[in-house]
């Protein structure tokens, strides 16, 4: 979905001409306080988001019924809604926190991969192929290495690593400009040999933190509750302007450089906001569940092809996002019961192909042009 300018009139469908309204959109007005505003909304877009948000819901439902023992969806309900119930501990205690951070995460690896797939203009940049989740995973497995394991502190560290990766990333891959295969393969190399120096701290490290560590970087929302879903919630929350934003802001990364520049565009900025928002919240969630691989190359590329909008819609790879990770995290529960997987291992199972698909894809494109 995208925004117009407040109080602008619609004019006769067309194609990007300013105060005429794109085929496919229609036109919402209402009030602001004193202000009346008015959006574009895509039609398509709108109605996948609604869909989605439906699919989510069931999917939810299902998480919270299925486990050692069954609960009924109406007992669900009841513990969702704050009524009494038996099933009080099963729900309300052991799977609702869990699936909350399942949520959140993979509505944030979502919006991750989006927004850094947009300003790399590349279907295989996402957090998790240019090394900016191998870059907070680094910097966390050497804290867990060395004695720091509480799921407080984690988070930050993720955040500093997956930082400090994306500038690595961005400053080898700028030459007068941040092309797209440069910027990829770059970010491919960087994430090679973080995981290598990954691999090197859990050598030095106790063999209890070492698997500690290896379930972490695999991905897992085993053990996760309120205590891991509150700082992650708090944090999408703050950003939660930045991301309406960056969903503004889309639309002039996708413009070409020469158009987006003579409309006044700093690409620079524009694209330098984009990639930090996309690095803040791929590594805040790395911290919270650890490196759940594929989400943010899946959600944003099958939500494009949903809506068939020409920028990535950030709402429904965010639903698309909570969908595949709590989808995977069910699945993971239930496939080899007693025994628990972790969620990243089902995710990457789906993930893995569809990036081998990517990859031949894009070599048939680029032997076809």
């Amino acid at each position: 979905m995208s925004t117009a300018t407040a109080g602008r009139k619609p004019a006769t469908k067309g194609a990007g001409v300013r105060g005429v309204r794109p085929a496919g959109y229609s036109l919402v007005r209402t009030r602001l306080g004193t202000r009346r505003v008015s959006f574009l909304v895509h039609r398509r877009a709108a109605a996948v988001a609604c869909a989605l948000a439906v699919l989510l819901s069931l999917v939810c439902v299902a998480y919270l019924s299925v486990g050692e023992s069954f609960v009924a969806p109406a007992e669900v309900l009841k513990v969702i809604l704050g009524q009494p119930s038996s099933d009080e501990l099963v729900v309300g205690t052991l799977r609702l926190p869990r699936m909350v951070v399942g949520l959140l995460v993979g509505a944030a690896f979502g919006v991750s991969g989006a927004l850094i797939q947009t300003v790399a203009r590349n279907p295989l940049a996402s957090p998790d192929i240019i090394g900016v989740t191998q870059g907070a995973s680094a910097l966390t497995v050497f804290a867990m290495t060395y004695g720091i394991t509480s799921f407080t502190v984690l988070p930050y560290l993720s955040v500093t690593g997956g930082m400090v990766a994306a500038v690595l990333v961005y400053v080898f891959a700028w030459r007068g400009g941040l092309h797209a295969t440069r910027f990829v393969l770059i970010g491919i190399g960087f994430a090679i040999a973080l995981r290598s120096l990954t691999t090197l701290f859990m050598t030095k490290g106790d063999y209890l933190v070492a698997q500690q560590a290896q379930v972490w970087m695999t991905g897992s929302l085993n053990g996760r509750g309120w205590d891991e879903a509150a700082p992650l919630g708090w944090v999408l929350l703050i950003l939660l302007p930045a991301v309406a934003w960056a969903a503004y802001a889309q639309r002039t990364v996708s413009m070409d450089d020469g158009t987006a520049t003579a409309l006044g565009v700093r690409l620079g900025h524009v694209r330098l906001g984009l990639v930090l928002l996309g690095v803040v919240l791929a590594s805040v969630a790395t911290g919270t569940a650890g490196p759940v691989d594929f989400v943010a190359l899946l959600a944003p590329q099958i939500a494009r092809r949903m809506t068939r909008t020409a920028q990535i819609p950030l709402l429904c790879s965010a639903l698309l996002g909570a969908v595949i990770v709590v989808l995977a995290d069910l699945f993971a529960r239930k496939l080899f019961a007693p025994t628990e997987l972790p969620v990243g291992v089902l995710t990457a199972a789906i993930g893995a192909p569809y990036l081998i698909w990517l990859i031949i894809r894009s070599r048939t494109a680029g032997a076809g042009a």
